[in-house]
């Protein structure tokens, strides 16, 4: 098993795929997963990437926390086998799927959660932002706003599903769901504090704090 802080920095495939459409993105993390069950030596992948409108609820969602009826609605929404509640996604949006075999990492969950909002909490500390988990729930929060959401699910310790990171999208589609069923607080994003932000830089941001918290060498087709 890997160590953290180790010399040898496991391999980790970074796919960065522009806009894809949700369930098109979904079957290849699907795909991927039962690859690496059938071969576990094959290297991790990260994938970043931004989806058109789409709602996704997890595992146990209840629909209670729609706020339209979704035989009727334009925008597709889709039950996935991830963890928590009802959530938005919308192009301004980063969003990254890490493919990885936990049992190099650490085989505990709630710990790769955490590293997860980890990432997404250095990310935005590199733009001035002071970044906060919450007690008790999944995500980070900028000045009591959630911009970063995160929701996984693992099989024999290879994960899929991920975080999202809202960057500079039209937060207008956060108002048809109580977002992760939580009603109390608010939705906003990177472009509400730094104005000038643009997804570009964002992304590599991400990806190298990805890359650090999880000690991992990172190398591309691109």
């Amino acid at each position: 098993m890997k160590q953290l802080g180790s010399e040898l920095k496991r391999r980790c495939y970074l796919k960065r795929q522009g806009i894809v459409p949700y369930a098109v993105a979904w079957e290849e993390q699907r795909s991927l997963l039962e690859d690496r069950l059938n071969n576990p030596e094959r290297d991790d992948i990260l994938i970043i990437l931004q989806h058109p409108p789409v709602y996704t609820l997890g595992t146990g969602a209840t629909e209670e926390n729609l706020k339209f009826d979704p035989q009727a609605s334009s925008i597709p929404l889709y039950r996935t086998e991830r963890g928590g509640e009802v959530t938005y996604h919308c192009l301004g949006q980063l969003v990254g799927y890490p493919i990885l075999n936990l049992r190099y990492y650490r085989c505990d969950l709630h710990w790769y959660l955490r590293q997860l909002e980890t990432v997404l909490i250095r990310t935005l500390g590199e733009y001035g932002l002071s970044a906060e988990r919450e007690a008790g729930l999944t995500g980070v929060w900028v000045k009591g706003v959630k911009v970063g959401a995160i929701g996984i699910k693992a099989k024999r310790w290879f994960t899929m599903h991920g975080f999202s990171l809202n960057v500079c999208p039209d937060l207008s589609g956060f108002s048809q769901i109580i977002p992760c069923g939580i009603r109390d607080r608010a939705v906003g994003s990177l472009q509400q504090f730094c104005p000038d932000i643009t997804l570009s830089e964002v992304q590599q941001t991400l990806i190298r704090n990805f890359a650090e918290v999880f000690e991992v060498e990172l190398y591309s087709d691109q």
